[in-house]
Order: C-alpha cells, then sequence, then structure tokens
C-alpha cells in the first residue's frame, strides 16, 4: 500500500512521501447499514434568497455553497513552476559562442531527419542540456498588495515562478519571499502594482464536523471546488512536530498549497497531503492548520526565514514501562536518548536518560510536545528546564541555540558500526539472561569493545515486543555503562534493588541510538 504523499503536481514536479501510523490504513471494508435520520419538531423549510439554509435540529445549514465559492474563488491562484536545471544560465553562457549549432528545420525539409538523427554531443559541446521540468500547484492571496501563500514542495528548487487567477488569463510573475521546510509554507509576491482578491487567516479553532470547502488546481485543471468536513484535528503524519487537520473534502494532484474554507470564508487550512494507496483521492487529506500558517507567513514576510528555538537532544516518548523504569511515577515527559556535541543541551549539562518533564511552566507531555515547544521559543532565549535524574528533579538553565537547517546531520556524529551475532564458538560463551529473554555477548569492532551484544531474542519476551533484535548492542543497562554480559547482570540487579519491575536499556541500532525500558520476569528456577 502507498504512503501519504504531497500531492503538488500534475506533471509530477516533485513528490514528498510521508509516514503514517498503521492505523490509519485499515479504513476499508466497513459497510454503511442502518443508517438513521433524526426528524426535526418542524417542517423541514428553505430560505429564499441570498445564502439560502435549511433548518436541521442541530441548527441551520446552507442549501448550497455558491454565495461563499463566489466569495473566496477569485482570490485562489494556480502556481506554474519552472526548474530548467541551469538551462537559462547554460543558455546566457552560449551566447556569441562559435561553433556548431543544429538548425530548426522544418518537418518537411530534406535535411530534417538528417540533423535530428545528430549525436546530442554536435548540439551541446558541453554535454546533456538540462532538462526543464514544469509543475503546478495551487495558493491563494493573502493581502491585496499580491502575498500568496502555497506549500514549499510546490516551489522547491523552481527558477521560475507565474501566478494565475481562474477569471483572469493573465500570468503574473512571482517571486519567491521565504521558505519553512518544517511546516511545508512558502510566501510568494506577484510582482504587480494591481490590488488583488485576498482572504484572512482564520482565527477560529475549526471543529471536527465542520464544514469544509477545498480550492485548488487539481491536475492542472484550474480552479476546482469540492466539500467536505473537517474529519480530524491534530493528525500526527510523521512530518516533523506540528499537527495537522484532516479533511475528507476530495484533494488531489496540483490541490498543494490551495486553500480549505470554513463557512465564513476564512481559510483554515493549507493543503498539504493526502493518504491514498491508489495515488488518487480517497477521502484523506491533511491541511496545515491556519494558526500555524500565519505565525509563519509573519516570519517570512519579515526576513525570509523562520527562526526557532533549538536544544540540541534526540528525543522519545515515556511510556508506562520506561517510567517504570526510571522512577517515575507518570508516564510523561521526553526521555533524551542523544545529546548533540556542543550543542545548547550539551553545554548546559542535561545528559542522555535524562527525562525532560518541564520547560519553564509548561508541562511537556510527550516528545512532540516538547519539539513544539522549543520550537516555539526564541533562538538565545534562556529556559529553565526541569529534568528527571537520578530519582530527583533538577532545573537546568539551558540558552536555546537557532534550530540548524539540517538537524539531523548535526545529530549524527557517530560512524555505523558492524556489530554482528558472531560465531558459534562465541555463542557458546554467552549468558542467557532469562529475565530479559536475552542471550548476549561482548560486542566487538576492529580492535576495541562497545557495549554488549545480544545473541538471541526470545520471540516470546518483552524484549522482542520492544523491538531488539540479535545484532544490537547494548550500551547502558540502568544508567550505567556495560562492557560485559556480567555487567548487564549487575545493572538488573540495581533495578530490583530499587524495586523497579522494568530496567532501562540505552540500545545502539543500526548506527541509531535510542532508550528501550524492558519488563523484568519471574526469575526462572
Amino acid at each position: 500500500m502507498r504512503l501519504p504523499h504531497r500531492d503538488s503536481t500534475a506533471s509530477n514536479f516533485r513528490s514528498t512521501s510521508l509516514r503514517i501510523a498503521p492505523a490509519m490504513v485499515a479504513l476499508a471494508g466497513a459497510a454503511a447499514l442502518g443508517l438513521g435520520f433524526l426528524e426535526p419538531s418542524q417542517p423541514v423549510r428553505a430560505e429564499t434568497g441570498a445564502g439560502q439554509t435549511v433548518a436541521t435540529p442541530f441548527g441551520r445549514a446552507p442549501l448550497s455553497f455558491a454565495d461563499i465559492v463566489d466569495k473566496v474563488k477569485p482570490s485562489v491562484v494556480s502556481v506554474a513552476v519552472v526548474n530548467d536545471g541551469g538551462a537559462s544560465k547554460m543558455a546566457s553562457n552560449e551566447k556569441g559562442r562559435k561553433g556548431f549549432t543544429i538548425p530548426d528545420l522544418p518537418p518537411d525539409h530534406p535535411l530534417h531527419d538528417f540533423f535530428k538523427n545528430l549525436p546530442k554531443e554536435f548540439g551541446n559541446p558541453d554535454g546533456d542540456r538540462p532538462k526543464i521540468i514544469q509543475g503546478q500547484g495551487s495558493g491563494f492571496v493573502i493581502s491585496p498588495d499580491g502575498y500568496v501563500v502555497t506549500n514549499n514542495h510546490v516551489i522547491d528548487g523552481a527558477t521560475k515562478i507565474q501566478i494565475t487567477f481562474d477569471n483572469d488569463e493573465t500570468k503574473y510573475q512571482a517571486k519567491l519571499i521565504g521558505t519553512d521546510q518544517r511546516t511545508d509554507i512558502a510566501l510568494l509576491k506577484i510582482e504587480s502594482t494591481k490590488t488583488f482578491p485576498a482572504v484572512k487567516l482564520s482565527d477560529k479553532e475549526p471543529r471536527v464536523g465542520d464544514w469544509a470547502l477545498a480550492v485548488g488546481n487539481p491536475f492542472g485543471l484550474g480552479g476546482t471546488v469540492t466539500a467536505g468536513i473537517v474529519s480530524a484535528l491534530a493528525r500526527d503524519i510523521g512530518s516533523g512536530p506540528y499537527d495537522y487537520l484532516q479533511i475528507d473534502a476530495a484533494v488531489n494532484r496540483g490541490n498543494s498549497g490551495g486553500p480549505t474554507f470554513n463557512l465564513d470564508g476564512e481559510v483554515i487550512g493549507v493543503n498539504t497531503a493526502i493518504f491514498s494507496p491508489s495515488g488518487g483521492n480517497v477521502g484523506i487529506a491533511f491541511a496545515v492548520p491556519a494558526k500555524t500558517v500565519k505565525d509563519v507567513v509573519e516570519q517570512l514576510k519579515a526576513g525570509g526565514t523562520v527562526s526557532r528555538g533549538w536544544l540540541g537532544v534526540k528525543i522519545q516518548n515515556v511510556d508506562e514501562d520506561t517510567a517504570a523504569s526510571l522512577g517515575l511515577a507518570d508516564a510523561h515527559g521526553a526521555l533524551v536518548s542523544e545529546v548533540t556535541p556542543n550543542g545548547p543541551a550539551a553545554k548546559a549539562g542535561i545528559k542522555t536518560q535524562d527525562a525532560i518533564l518541564q520547560v519553564n511552566s509548561d508541562k511537556i507531555a510527550d516528545s512532540r510536545d516538547l519539539a513544539r515547544k522549543i520550537a516555539d521559543l526564541a533562538p538565545n532565549t534562556t529556559v529553565d528546564v526541569k529534568v528527571w535524574r537520578n530519582n530527583a528533579e533538577q532545573t537546568i538553565k539551558v540558552k536555546l541555540g537557532l534550530f540548524p537547517k539540517n538537524a539531523e546531520a548535526a545529530m549524527s556524529g557517530e560512524n555505523d558500526e558492524d556489530s554482528g551475532s558472531g560465531d558459534e564458538g562465541s555463542k557458546s560463551s554467552s549468558l542467557e539472561l532469562s529475565q530479559l529473554g536475552l542471550t548476549l555477548m561482548p560486542a566487538r569492532s576492529g580492535q576495541t569493545s562497545e557495549g554488549v551484544a545480544i545473541a538471541e531474542v526470545d520471540p516470546s519476551s518483552d524484549a522482542a515486543e520492544k523491538g531488539l533484535k540479535p545484532g544490537d548492542v547494548i550500551l547502558e543497562v540502568s544508567g550505567q555503562v556495560v562492557s560485559t554480559p556480567d555487567d548487564v547482570v549487575t545493572g538488573i540487579k540495581k533495578a530490583q534493588d530499587l524495586k523497579r519491575t522494568a530496567v532501562l536499556l540505552h540500545v545502539k541500532s543500526a548506527g541509531q541510538k535510542r532508550f528501550v525500558a524492558v519488563q523484568l520476569s519471574e526469575k526462572k528456577g
């Protein structure tokens, strides 16, 4: 089954894959049986005139969206982009160059086929001429002077951007003001002194069940309107810490960057991605909420970039087993699995295995909550970070840095190391730890050893359920560095002495480090 994808272009200008929770895939096969309808206490009566509505048990509903569409559609634009791959620059460099040029002959010319079949090097001494790629997306005007919001992935890499309106065949050139990859938002400015129809980003929080109208340029067809409802709020689609709206209005390729409106004619979201096993609309689309768009646009308009606070850690959720292994009463907060060398957290003294519980006065629910709260703060802001360390809370002052453009590269300071399960001779000396469901052996990498390698995993154990597998390397147990299986046993005894039902392992798998809390089973024998 195909994963959710950016629905940016009719001509495959660019596509971006997104991850999504497996639970959201199993939606097929539901039968609609026995649908019931509430009968109003009075006969249904339609009002005449502008804005026709009909009475329902829960208020009035529109008979038609035509009045709303008439109001908002003039502000929705088609965004045409060109990426010539440097062809324009090459063309300018070739001006005046002496050499052979393939003539542009009509098909009926006697030498047409001769020149057409010549090797391409004859026409371009420097090799292949860069391919010109074109694509289309959607956008909308947010101010009368011509500022346009669209998706970053719609215009990413574009060397030329053109804007057209549904009721106007004029092609306007647009310049890029700024982009934000984390929210997939881009801000453009139409290069014209004309006054353009504009719409407002809504200040109201949408509710599940609210009407939603999506307007855009699907498959390059031009202004198209589809209707549905807000299906869900705060969706995590695996694209950073920000939440998305889910709507069921038909959204397809080319709708990217287009707006979703409420019945007030205000934008509640920017259409960004769809979930589809077929590549077309299946009634699951995702939009960046208006509040997020508004915050991003303000920064892009002011300086062309978005500045976010940066803590410099890799984090994961604190589940019940992790909380038990740390001695936390409740499963909340974000567990630090790695600290960026020389980053803000490292300089302040935050360590791996710290559980971050609070930033200033804000309690942290999980890792995404922490990421959002830090990103909302300005760089160079000093914050109080409350952590859980060694069975006690402590507060650390951290001066936040500027979120780097390539945070993943900043975090990957280590090279991947091979840690196999070894030969039969090594297995014979391994120690079976029945309470963890693991068989362990010393880990070897070249001439040095690091941690303890997992040789076998009991498939019925909690360790197997947590994803541990042969070849993974245990680096720490209960906060203590380990280099032999006996060290692991010592760590388990330490957890037992503290009356804990789970033990926290710091594990390296495929070059990535993470914490895994494994439940301790009863001793065998």
